[in-house]
């Protein structure tokens, strides 16, 4: 099981940083539609094959964000 909500976590990530979509997918080189469809889990960010292989190994998955220092 992942425990995080990774596409919130994008989601609220931009609000907190005033950041539009479509500048996300600017700075990572693809479209705010890409951006969009990921943030409403149209599209899977966690390989799902990864994830079962992490449950029948006894695991759950849980990220942790940090942010860098620049």
């Amino acid at each position: 099981m992942v425990r995080n909500n990774i596409e919130v976590d994008v989601k609220v990530k931009c609000i907190e940083q005033g950041k539009t979509q479509a500048k996300l997918a600017e700075e990572i080189d693809t479209t705010k539609t890409y951006v969009n469809r990921v943030i409403k889990k149209n599209e899977s960010v966690v390989n799902n094959t990864f994830v079962k292989m992490m449950e029948a190994l006894g695991y759950d998955i849980e990220l942790h964000y940090v942010k860098r220092e620049e």
